[in-house]
This record gives structure tokens, C-alpha cells and sequence, in this order.
């Protein structure tokens, strides 16, 4: 589950965002205290959930949220305020939810567990992280694949984020070896490629995966990943990032030299 939490107010925003992730420690939690940059994110990611602060400087909450169902018409919207008048408004809104302050894990659970557009399909369920280690989760549990490097597979996709990649790309990063070269891979790409499809299927998560004739891909917003949501421009995800990507995997390392200089992060590789 994907959801936005906004609120102006500094110490709010992180009052909310405790909650959440005590209701929900699963979901990927995108941060805003500013209303442009949370519509930002949305046109990029799609969204479950919003919980939206009413009373805020510039544009107010019930108008985000009008902006929001206009980018994303099954989005849940959840106003959490300390006054009970704008309950009407938000009636109007068809919004999902109404929580008065303080907020607590318990108002949010209960939200969340009685949303107006429920989250059940397989993309809500599937998982990726490449902050450390890349790993991936479904219903929270790690992905089994059948071969090792289908998952590599998978996490070369991820990087290239929204990319195509030809054979010859991924034979590169795979097994090193220079691109377009005849490599005698091609019999076990296309096991990989069954595996990965295979594993996608299972998921529920079919349409966020391109198999073309000698091409692959992924769908970035049909999937919840720690990394798209950086690119996105999440700062909560952001401050997330510990200096650490795909650590499992040196062809991951120019774009984790890339997210160090975004983050300011200078480190001596060879030590």
C-alpha cells in the first residue's frame, strides 16, 4: 500500500507518519508538508491512500484533495484535522475517512481497514527495497525465485526504472559481458525471463512487468519500491537512504554513486 501523508506543520507531519506506520508497517509512506509537492508526487506514483491535514498555508487540504481525485479518481482520502465542521466538506469530497487530533495508530488502523476504494489487487501487495540490500516481498514475506538470478534480473530492471533493456543490456550486467556480444546465455535469459513472469503472475502483478520480443521492462507507478518513490521525490523515502543500494551488486554502483552526490553523501569506495 502506497499512501501520502501531508501536513504543513512539522512536528504533525511526523506525529502522522508514526501512526501510520504503526497501523500499517508494511505500506510505503510518501511525506509533504507542502501541497505542490505532494501533487508532484502524484502525477509520478500512484497512490492508495491520502491523509491530508485541512488547515494549511497556500492550498488548504480540501483543496488538494480536489486536485488529488482529479489525478487519480480511486485514491482514498482521509482528512485528519482538530475540528469536526469541515466533516460536510468532506462528505462532499466522497472522502474515505474523517480523523479528529490527536492522531493515534488505532484512528488509523480503523481507517484504513474501511476504506472506501479497497486496496486488493496483487499490486498493493508486492514490495521492493534497494536501500541496502535488494530484496523483494510479497504479503510481506520474501519472493521465491527459482533461479538466483532472476532476482538480479528483476533488480537490474528496477534501476534502469521504467527503461527498456535489450538482451545484450542485461547479459552485460548479468554475466559481464559486453553488450550484443554472442554470449551462449541467451537458452538461460529465457528461463529467467519465464521465472520473473512467472513470479509476476503469481503476484497479481502481471501488467507491471514488459516482455517484449528481445526487450524487458517494468511499470515504476504499478509498484511499490523504495527507489522509484526517491525519484519521485518523497522526502520521507529520501531520508531513508543511508548511503546503502542494491549493495549485493556491483553494476548497481553508478547509480549508487549518483543518489550519493543527490544526497550530498560523500564516501571513499576503497576503503
Amino acid at each position: 500500500m502506497r499512501i501520502l501523508a501531508i501536513d504543513d506543520e512539522k512536528l504533525a507531519l511526523e506525529a502522522l507518519i508514526s501512526a501510520i506506520q504503526k497501523a500499517a508497517p508494511g505500506a510505503e509512506i510518501a511525506g509533504f508538508r507542502k501541497s505542490k509537492e505532494a501533487l508532484d508526487y502524484a502525477k509520478k506514483m500512484r497512490c492508495d491512500v491520502a491523509f491530508l491535514d485541512v488547515e494549511m498555508r497556500g492550498m488548504n487540504g480540501m483543496e488538494l484533495a480536489e486536485e488529488l481525485l482529479d489525478r487519480q479518481p480511486k485514491i482514498n482520502l482521509i482528512f485528519v484535522t482538530g475540528y469536526s465542521e469541515y466533516a460536510s466538506e468532506a462528505f462532499r469530497l466522497r472522502a474515505s475517512g474523517y480523523i479528529l487530533k490527536p492522531v493515534t495508530p488505532d484512528k488509523v488502523r480503523t481507517e484504513l481497514d474501511n476504506l472506501r476504494n479497497p486496496v486488493v489487487d496483487g499490486l498493493k501487495k508486492l514490495r521492493i527495497q534497494t536501500f541496502g540490500n535488494f530484496e523483494v516481498y510479497f504479503e510481506n514475506q520474501p519472493l521465491h525465485f527459482t533461479y538466483s538470478k532472476t532476482k538480479e534480473l528483476l533488480a537490474y530492471l528496477v534501476d534502469r526504472a521504467g527503461a527498456m533493456c535489450t538482451n545484450g543490456e542485461i547479459a552485460a550486467a548479468l554475466w559481464g559481458e559486453e553488450d550484443g556480444e554472442e554470449s551462449g546465455h541467451e537458452s538461460y535469459l529465457k528461463n529467467l525471463r519465464a521465472d520473473l513472469s512467472a513470479r509476476m503472475q503469481e503476484c497479481g502483478c502481471e501488467a507491471a512487468f514488459i516482455h517484449r520480443r528481445g526487450l524487458l521492462g517494468l511499470v515504476p507507478d504499478m509498484l511499490y519500491c523504495d527507489y522509484f518513490s526517491f525519484l519521485a521525490g518523497a522526502k520521507e523515502v529520501r531520508r531513508n537512504y543511508r548511503g546503502e543500494y542494491m549493495s549485493q551488486y556491483s553494476w548497481a554502483e553508478l547509480t549508487h554513486a549518483a543518489l550519493d552526490r543527490e544526497m550530498g553523501i560523500q564516501a571513499d569506495r576503497n576503503e
